[in-house]
């Protein structure tokens, strides 16, 4: 499935049984950018439509110059400098 489809995919369409839980995607802060990127991709599956606990998260991006992967890694980034605050 691309990047496009599963923008388009209908939240109420899905089970949410089937969504990944954001709270379960482990990042490693090791990984180099690029794999970073691509190991949270393959863990949360669509990065548009996923779950935080039991509520169905839908995620749509503004027209911007920012890129995806600039406001992904800003997003990872982010949870990760919360997690090491919750130690």
């Amino acid at each position: 499935m691309t990047l496009e489809e599963m923008k388009q995919i209908d939240p109420a369409s899905v089970d949410r049984n089937t969504l990944v839980d954001i709270t379960e995607v482990e990042i490693d802060p090791t990984l180099p950018r690029e794999e970073l990127l691509k190991d949270y991709l393959a863990q949360i599956r669509n990065p548009y439509l996923f779950r935080c606990g039991d509520v169905v998260v839908k995620i749509a991006y503004a027209e911007t110059q920012v890129t995806f992967e600039d406001a992904l890694e800003q997003f990872i980034h982010q949870r990760q400098q919360s997690q090491y605050s919750a130690i």
